[in-house]
C-alpha cells in the first residue's frame, strides 16, 4: 500500500512532478506570492491534473513545520516503505555487479536527503538503511534530495547484521568508513560487486556492522578536525568508487 507523503518547498515539488507526475495528489500555494517560479509551477501542476488550492504562508507552516516551504506544499502519493523481500527481488533484476551504500542509523534527515542525492548521481543501485533508529523518507529529506528521493531505491530493514550477511552470501564485498582504520582510501578497492557501509553522526558504524564488514578503510584528514559529515563522507567515498568503477570498465581485455 502507498503512501501520502507533504512536500515543501520549489524545486523539490517541481523534482517530484518531474519524476511522477501522476503522483500530485493535491497543492497548495501562498496566494500572496505572484513571483515567476511559483506562477511557472502552478502552471505545471495544473497541467499535471494536479487541484491547486490557494492558502496563506501559516498555514502551509502549519502542513510542514519543519520545512522552509517557499510557497508551496503538495501531496505526493509515495511508494510505499520498502523492507527485506524488496531489496532480494531487487537485487535478483540487477544484470550488472551492484554498487550499494548503507547507512547505518542516520537519523538527521537532512543528512539522509543529501545522501540520496550523492548516491543518485553516482549511481548507486539501492540505499539500504536499519528500520529502527534511523530516519525515513520524511518531508525534510524529500526537500533536501530535491527528487533523488522519489528515484532512488531505498530500503528499510528489520535487521542490518543479517541483512549484511545476506549480502555477503551473493559475494557483495562489504567496506566500512572508519576514521582508525589501517587502510587508507587510497589503497581500498571498490571495483566489482560493493556496497559501501556508512555509520551515524558522531558515533560512527556500530560494532556489529565493523565485524560483518570485509575491510575498513580511512578518509585521510589533513586539518584540525576528526571526521567528516556522514553526507559529505559519502560523497567521497562513492565517487572514488564511480572513478575506480568506470576505469576498470575502461581497462582493455
Amino acid at each position: 500500500m502507498s503512501q501520502r507523503t507533504l512536500i515543501g518547498g520549489l524545486q523539490a515539488v517541481q523534482s517530484a512532478l518531474r519524476y511522477d507526475p501522476t503522483r500530485a495528489i493535491e497543492a497548495w500555494v501562498d496566494r500572496r506570492r505572484r513571483d515567476a517560479r511559483l506562477v511557472k509551477l502552478r502552471e505545471q501542476l495544473e497541467g499535471a491534473g494536479c487541484p491547486v488550492q490557494e492558502s496563506d504562508a501559516k498555514a502551509l507552516a502549519r502542513l510542514l513545520p519543519d520545512v522552509s516551504h517557499q510557497g508551496v506544499v503538495l501531496a505526493y502519493q509515495g511508494a510505499s516503505p520498502r523492507g527485506d523481500a524488496d531489496l532480494a527481488a531487487h537485487l535478483d533484476r540487477l544484470s550488472h555487479a551492484p554498487f550499494l551504500l548503507i547507512l547505518d542509523q542516520v537519523q538527521d534527515p537532512h543528512n539522509l536527503g543529501a545522501c540520496l542525492r550523492t548516491a543518485d548521481a553516482a549511481g548507486v543501485d539501492a540505499v539500504i538503511a536499519p528500520r529502527d533508529r534511523a530516519v525515513g523518507l520524511t518531508p525534510v529529506v524529500h526537500r533536501v534530495a530535491a527528487g533523488a528521493a522519489e528515484a532512488m531505491p531505498f530500503y528499510q530493514v528489520t535487521n542490518l547484521a543479517r541483512c549484511l550477511r545476506g549480502l555477503k552470501d551473493r559475494g557483495i564485498w562489504l567496506t566500512g568508513a572508519a576514521d582508525e582504520a589501517a587502510e587508507p582510501l587510497s589503497r581500498a578497492n571498490f571495483t566489482g560487486p560493493l556496497a559501501l557501509a556508512l555509520g551515524a553522526e558522531g558515533k560512527g558504524l556500530r560494532r556489529l556492522t565493523r565485524e560483518h564488514c570485509d575491510t575498513l578503510v580511512a578518509i585521510p584528514m589533513a586539518g584540525h578536525v576528526e571526521s567528516l559529515n556522514v553526507s559529505v563522507a559519502a560523497g567521497v567515498l562513492l565517487f572514488e568508487a564511480v572513478r575506480q568503477r568506470s576505469a576498470f570498465m575502461a581497462a582493455p581485455g
